[in-house]
């Protein structure tokens, strides 16, 4: 029989007390904190010399670097990223439950990870992490543990802001990078702690960058995910993944795994680039509102294309749904029929097709709830091209909505 294979969240869940453990500082700590609480975003700026043709000298051939060297080199590296970042890296305790209830039960609590977004005491984790916790204690690096308040959630995103007094214990912000720079092939690290063995490092590359992934807490999915296949596993949740350079290029979030739970070598984590547009909101307005269409659509292949008698290389978005009095609806999209049988049909006809926004064209669903999530907000207006039955183009000026919770 093939084993079960379901998405899990690396969150591990527990009924005890958890652990404390103090670590040693770090012989090499290389950190670098902004002075006004405001992240640090590494520029990678590379300065080049050269020698002046009056030192120059007769030319010695470089000795070839040995399989050693290289091996050393790159043991040298991941050295360097860990002891630099391990002090931004938390472990967090959720308890969801009083312990002192009246039916005796043990208290519900959570494990996860979560990192230094600032000097200001913030801490960036996942949503589903800190979901309904009635406590939250972090554990710092060098042991140190500090009650936390949740000041801002979004479940869209998966996210979530956590703050602690920051006149009670050093914070070391992270580096921030730029997830838009990943191809696949990229050395990829996280940092957390997984089935709480504190501030473990694991290795691996990016296996794919641009995966739509449902956000598990709601019905909307979160657009550019990062795939990888670096070890992550429940209680990684939260914490960052790391390229090259120890910048931040995705929080961990989603692990593709068999009935036991454990890692399979397919785990996800929310682009870094989102989390710079989420969790500014969230520290200053505790909640990040996302621009709305009010549609759900399928990508529109060869073979929808055929069936609409368009040509094979149409691409976009076919409309199939469309919530009542949405932007959608105003603005006059259609949503597909409901034919009686699907034997001649590959799908239900008559919706629209959406090919481009604002002038950038879109090649199916994924592009354009990138796009909506990275370009918009409510209230801006869009253009939305769309295909006629004759083959003819049309486009709608489309204000947008702010994205509800739970559909109407």
């Amino acid at each position: 029989m093939k084993p079960l294979v379901s998405i899990i969240f690396l969150l591990v869940f527990i009924t005890s007390s958890a652990c404390t453990q103090t670590l040693t500082e770090p012989e090499s700590l290389a950190i670098a904190a902004s002075q006004n609480g405001t992240p640090i975003v590494n520029d990678n700026t590379v300065t080049t010399s050269s020698r002046g043709a009056d030192t120059a000298l007769p030319a010695v051939p470089n000795e070839p670097p040995t399989a050693n060297d290289i091996l050393e080199a790159h043991e040298s590296v991941l050295r360097s990223i860990y002891n630099s970042v391990t002090p931004s890296v938390v472990h967090i305790l959720a308890i969801s439950t009083d312990s002192d209830n009246s039916n005796g039960t043990m208290p519900t609590q959570g494990e996860g990870s979560g990192f230094v977004w600032d000097l200001n005491g913030h801490i960036v984790t996942n949503f589903h992490v800190v979901e309904g916790a009635r406590e939250v204690v972090i554990t710092f690096w060098d042991g140190t543990q500090e009650y936390a308040e949740v000041l801002g959630e979004d479940p869209f995103s998966d996210l979530a802001v956590l703050k602690v007094d920051p006149a009670t214990t050093p914070l070391f912000p992270i580096l921030l990078g730029d997830d838009s720079a990943l191809q696949v092939g990229d050395i990829a690290l996280a940092i957390g702690h997984p089935f709480r063995q504190r501030h473990t490092m694991t290795s691996g590359i990016i296996s794919a960058i641009g995966r739509t992934r449902p956000s598990g807490t709601t019905q909307f999915s979160i657009p550019d995910v990062i795939q990888t296949d670096a070890p992550i596993n429940p209680g990684n949740s939260g914490g960052p993944l790391l390229n090259r350079l120890g910048e931040v290029v995705g929080i961990n979030t989603q692990i593709i795994s068999s009935a036991n739970g454990a890692n399979s070598g397919i785990g996800f984590a929310v682009p870094i680039n989102i989390a710079k547009r989420v969790i500014p909101a969230l520290i200053e307005k505790q909640e990040y509102q996302y621009g709305w269409l009010g549609i759900s659509g399928i990508n529109l292949t060869s073979r929808h294309a055929q069936q609409l008698n368009l040509p094979e290389t149409t691409q976009g978005v076919y409309v199939h749904e469309i919530v009542q009095d949405s932007p959608a609806d105003k603005a006059g999209l259609l949503p597909s029929g409901e034919p009686a049988t699907y034997v001649d049909k590959l799908f239900p006809e008559g919706g629209s097709i959406i090919i481009s926004i604002n002038g950038e064209s879109i090649s199916g669903m994924e592009q354009l709830i990138s796009y909506l999530v990275r370009m918009t907000r409510p209230g801006d207006t869009v253009t939305l091209g769309t295909l006629q039955p004759n083959g003819g183009t049309q486009t709608r000026e489309i204000l947008l909505g702010v994205r509800p919770t739970i559909f109407p």
